[in-house]
């Protein structure tokens, strides 16, 4: 079986379909599976997110941070958690839609399925990264120095878009950019290859359990392999104001901070992996049981 026809397959054919690609009216139903599998995974995953976040931005190890998240109590829990709501519904839509509106005309004139996969993943990314004023905000709103500076989300977005003006909304664009696009792809590609060879399930719950740990897996190396740039782009975006860094300055900064040790990038890397395991578990399990809706 070719490429192509293995793509297909695993991707149109799934509870007992046999839709071929060019019978699809529209891409639509893949920005709506998109954004409800990442809605699903915010509401689950937010709190471990914010403990993560917490080890990357001051370099602690996890009990530190739960200490921390536990003196400001309750009410800061949730605090924060909008912008990546409304963020990540929006960029999984744009992923999974973009992606798919991108590959199959590549595809249809032939070109190499893993390059057209690259390429819709590399572009599905930089379209996501539009939304990264969120990431911004969601940054400021966590972290402990900007408590009692903003209130909420939208009085956080109106005092920076008063007085630093649209372009401090993009502080970090290129850790972002080189994040989104390669992992988009290698998400893509080993995702496919995986489907086309994990036995077919005709029940719900072992095939959500199957995609679980599928996605989990896959989620869990790619965040791990791309964590050193979230690292910096939380550093970039800790900052109010002010020069806007390079990512070399960045790089260098934080890596003098932490003992000059590469491996100290990695503080959090573990609860990074649970999270990014459960996260990326909830989202391609989710993003399959909506997609059986959907196309059924």
């Amino acid at each position: 079986m070719s490429e192509r026809q293995l793509l297909e397959r695993s991707c149109l054919n799934e509870g007992n379909m046999s839709v071929p690609v060019n019978a699809l009216p529209q891409h639509w139903k893949e920005y709506v599976c998109g954004g409800g599998s990442a809605f699903c995974n915010i509401l689950i995953t937010y709190p471990l997110n914010k403990l993560i976040f917490r080890q990357m931005m001051h370099g602690v190890e996890a009990t530190f941070a739960l200490n921390q998240l536990q003196k400001e109590g309750m009410g800061f829990l949730y605090r924060g958690m909008l912008p990546p709501l409304l963020q990540r519904s929006m960029s999984m839509s744009l992923m999974f839609g973009v992606y798919d509106e991108c590959l199959h005309p590549l595809l249809d004139e032939k070109v190499n399925p893993y390059i057209a996969k690259s390429v819709a993943g590399v572009v599905a990314g930089c379209f996501e990264a539009t939304l990264m004023p969120f990431e911004r905000l969601q940054t400021l709103l966590i972290h402990p120095k900007y408590h009692k500076k903003f209130k909420n989300t939208a009085h956080a977005t109106s005092h920076i878009a008063r007085y630093y003006g649209i372009k401090e909304f993009y502080r970090g664009m290129v850790p972002i950019l080189l994040r989104n696009g390669p992992s988009n792809a290698l998400f893509f590609i080993i995702r496919d290859e995986v489907r086309v060879r994990m036995p077919k399930q005709e029940n719900l719950l072992y095939d959500s359990v199957q995609n679980f740990i599928a996605g989990a897996s896959i989620g869990a190396f790619l965040s791990t392999l791309f964590y050193p740039l979230n690292v910096i782009k939380i550093a970039m975006q800790c900052e109010l104001g002010g020069p806007h860094r390079t990512l070399i300055h960045e790089y260098n900064y934080i890596l003098q901070k932490r003992g000059s040790k590469f491996r100290n990038f990695y503080h959090g890397g573990l609860l990074n992996i649970s999270r990014a395991f459960l996260s990326w578990g909830v989202i391609n399990a989710s993003y399959e049981v909506f997609r059986k809706f959907l196309y059924t």
